[in-house]
């Protein structure tokens, strides 16, 4: 099985994989459904989630009937608790949307929902994340999940985010981050895709992000809060759930 999803995660190129994805996961739901894991976005319960990873598998991550990872999971149950994401009247931006997220976030009738991505089939407005066609203090709220690492000049992405929300607004960016990593490591003269998979855990990575993530997002003007909320369950619901303990939430306001 892990040798199956690694294949297929770099083989098959991500839009198709997208496509694809929506045809397989209604039979994989129901071969797997069960009473021990639950995914607090749809609230399905499964015997087993499914191995997810391109250079290290993680076992029991990727949910079955949303496709969620641990991080998504995380996220939605820190919207719903402690923000008034599904309730406020908000304009939102979401970046590179995932389908955890798209069509429930579609339907919410509180939500001025806008997707954007280059590349992505289910994006809204196609638009590089560096010039970005919005205007400044736009949004109330952005959602950019596991994009910047993929930016060759991040600063600049950040500046843009930072642009386009709206004052006392609320941005969510996270990232792959390693906690124990004081510094960000980049090598541009590291090209071969293998390699970069290798040293960067993908091939379409150009960093491995440390603790100094969130004084770069500090940097460009955001107000930032590295919010461990794994911390607020216990050790039996961070299982249930299947959250990576410890996954620090970057919670960016504009002051």
């Amino acid at each position: 099985m892990q040798k199956l999803s690694t294949f297929f995660l770099n083989i098959i190129p991500r839009p198709l994989l997208i496509r694809l994805s929506y045809l397989v996961k209604p039979f994989v739901a129901f071969f797997l459904r069960g009473d021990k894991y639950t995914d607090p976005i749809d609230g399905q319960s499964y015997r087993k989630f499914l191995p997810y990873g391109y250079e290290k598998v993680r076992e029991n991550v990727l949910a079955p009937g949303t496709l969620s990872l641990e991080r998504h999971r995380l996220c939605w149950l820190y919207l719903k608790n402690e923000t008034s994401f599904f309730s406020s009247k908000l304009k939102v931006l979401h970046f590179a949307p995932e389908q955890a997220f798209y069509k429930r976030f579609r339907k919410m009738k509180n939500l001025e929902y806008i997707t954007t991505d280059l590349n992505s089939p289910i994006a809204d407005v196609k638009a590089d994340i560096c010039n970005l066609p919005f205007a400044d203090n736009e949004f109330d709220f952005i959602i950019c999940n596991h994009v910047l690492e993929h930016i060759p000049d991040d600063t600049k992405a950040m500046e843009e985010l930072y642009r386009i929300l709206a004052s006392n607004g609320t941005a969510i960016l996270q990232i792959p981050l390693e906690n124990d990593r004081q510094t960000t490591f980049e090598d541009d003269s590291i090209t071969d895709s293998k390699e970069r998979a290798k040293i960067f855990g993908q091939y379409d990575h150009v960093r491995i992000y440390g603790m100094d993530y969130f004084d770069k997002l500090a940097s460009v003007g955001f107000s930032v809060e590295a919010v461990d909320y794994t911390k607020t369950f216990s050790e039996e619901e961070i299982n249930t759930y299947r959250l990576a303990k410890g996954e620090l939430l970057p919670v960016c306001k504009k002051n």
